[in-house]
């Protein structure tokens, strides 16, 4: 067991659940952050493991430094960070799509993460070592019609990552993504009743390419953005 902290994002959703099981599983410590408390404890409920809750909006940025530091302070050092929350929306065209569509899903897909880094980086380079492990999307690679404000907000995701990496694996600290097809998640089956969830990526397969990229054996990977697409 890891004496430092596996952090874990959004960690209430279908993927989320799916990626502290694995790590817990393994026998690491886990950090579950989530803008819902209540979610957060019905969703672990039936999950055993050293895992610690912490309830913050990530999309602001004082209180998840806040709220962050404090955890460090109390459970120790971030090894990992795994930055899972997001949303998803599509439906208008580019010249239709409300401001305020724009604006979720930048402050969903993007604000979390650059708000989760900022607070977990420092403790990274103090320590001289860690793992920073982002989620795009394989739709982001080109445009798509009625999907602009997701796809744009997820190719920044892959920025984002890519110049990390550029500034951090000096200091010991890897960045890299992954750019997943449609996820088989609860969510994503009540919003698409009529697909085909068997060529879905399952949030196991997903967790698995994380858990690599959190590994000593990623130790040579930086910047990467891994589709990871299943049957589709």
């Amino acid at each position: 067991m890891s004496d430092s902290l596996i952090v874990i994002t959004g960690a209430a959703g279908g993927l989320g659940k799916g990626l502290a099981q694995s790590f817990l599983a393994a026998g690491e410590r886990v950090l579950l952050a989530d803008i819902d408390l209540g979610r957060l404890e019905s969703t672990y409920a039936d999950v055993k493991g050293d895992k610690y809750f912490v309830e913050v909006d990530l999309t602001n940025a004082d209180a998840t430094a806040t709220a962050f530091s404090q955890c460090f302070e109390k459970h120790g050092a971030p090894r990992v960070l795994c930055n899972i929350a997001g949303g998803f929306a599509m439906g208008d065209a580019v010249h239709e799509a409300q401001e305020s569509v724009w604006q979720q899903m930048m402050d969903m897909n993007v604000m979390t993460l650059i708000n989760a880094s900022r607070a977990t980086v420092p403790a990274m380079i103090k320590q001289g070592s860690g793992k920073i492990i982002n989620v795009s999307a394989a739709a982001a690679t080109s445009g798509k019609a009625t999907m602009a404000p997701y796809l744009v907000s997820k190719s920044a995701v892959s920025r984002i990552t890519e110049s990390m990496a550029l500034e951090l694996r000096e200091k010991g600290i890897n960045v890299n993504a992954v750019a997943p097809s449609t996820i088989d998640t609860p969510a994503n089956r009540a919003g698409m009743p009529d697909a085909d969830p068997s060529v879905w990526v399952s949030p196991q397969q997903l967790s698995g390419v994380i858990g690599f990229l959190a590994s000593d054996a990623a130790d040579a990977v930086h910047g990467a953005v891994i589709p990871v697409v299943g049957m589709c």
